[in-house]
């Protein structure tokens, strides 16, 4: 799909549960402008933003193949965590470094006001998105997912996405879930060398696959929950991403919800699952105007719609019972 306008994101795109491909949507944007001419010129406009500014900058040995995963044994991972300067990685990556270099997930507002001023996404002021800078060179990133919605923005070097929906988690072989590179839990399987012997299933999550390979001012709109892989397939490589949620912002994330039902109900005798998952699908899933119709409104506690102020609650009702 092409994007209406330059920088014009259809409405219906932004509700959409499947991922789609805006071609060209940043091309107009100066650092899409530079990159274009050439990688040199898209490290010349990023200094002019704050060269001396001090990034988190992951690196791997040339021998991890760009690839930044676990170590053998999944105890820890295959890269280092370094503080450098903006200055020295767009040295080290015109230089072509044999070093698998990434700088992942830096907010823009933090780091480079001005940078977000002259190139942005006015359509999403009114989400009040996170908006990160990305940039490594011949990179890759196993799937996962992210909680947010996300407009990922390529501005410099190609990039391949591959996308995976929700429901094919069980073909992912997904790795720990509370020793992460990142924060995400990951996809195990090497995307660009899947070994099926030993990943079996992951052959039918290729069957729900969707790759897409963008160009400097192309963008991709991902909904919330979807697996996507990333590949950075140039030397310099550079994304800007908008992370917005559909939920208030007092919702907290499900992710805790998972981690306590880890806690709480997985190693229950299957009968008493059971019975918790009719309270689930009653209370949460299958949830309606139903539901609680049968209890005057201000007697019904939890179970009328959240608020900030009643979130609040929720939270210090949590801590006290986590707590005793």
């Amino acid at each position: 799909m092409s994007a209406h306008a330059l920088g014009d994101v259809p409405a219906d795109v932004l509700r959409s549960t499947q991922p789609v491909v805006l071609r060209g949507l940043v091309a107009h944007w100066p650092m899409v402008q530079a990159a274009r001419r050439s990688d040199a010129e898209f490290c010349d406009y990023l200094r002019g933003f704050g060269a001396a500014k001090r990034l988190l900058v992951w690196r791997g040995s040339a021998d991890i193949g760009g690839r930044f995963f676990y170590n053998d044994d999944l105890s820890g991972f295959n890269f280092e965590r370094q503080r450098s300067t903006l200055e020295v990685v767009l040295g080290e990556l015109l230089a072509g470094s044999p070093d698998a270099l990434y700088v992942g997930s830096t907010e823009i507002d933090a780091a480079f006001p001005a940078l977000r001023r002259h190139n942005d996404l006015p359509v999403l002021a009114g989400f009040d998105p996170i908006v990160s800078l990305w940039l490594g060179n011949r990179i890759r990133v196993a799937p996962h997912f992210d909680l947010p919605d996300n407009i990922a923005c390529v501005v410099a070097g190609r990039r391949r996405f591959t996308l995976f929906p929700p429901e094919q988690v069980g073909n992912l072989y997904i790795g720990p879930l509370d020793l992460t590179p990142a924060g995400q839990p990951i996809s195990l399987v090497d995307q660009a060398h899947p070994d099926l012997d030993r990943f079996p299933r992951y052959a039918e999550a290729l069957r729900h696959a969707q790759v897409f390979e963008l160009e400097p001012g192309d963008a991709l709109f991902l909904p919330s929950q979807w697996w996507h892989g990333v590949e950075s397939l140039d030397a310099v490589s550079g994304l800007v991403n908008f992370w917005w949620r559909q939920s208030p912002p007092y919702m907290d994330t499900p992710f805790n919800a998972l981690m306590m039902a880890l806690l709480t109900l997985r190693d229950l005798p299957p009968a008493q699952r059971d019975a918790w998952r009719a309270l689930f699908d009653h209370y949460v899933f299958d949830a309606n105007a139903e539901t609680a119709a049968h209890i005057p409104p201000a007697a019904r506690g939890l179970l009328n719609p959240i608020s900030d102020h009643g979130a609040r609650q929720v939270r210090a009702l949590l801590l006290s019972r986590l707590n005793r």
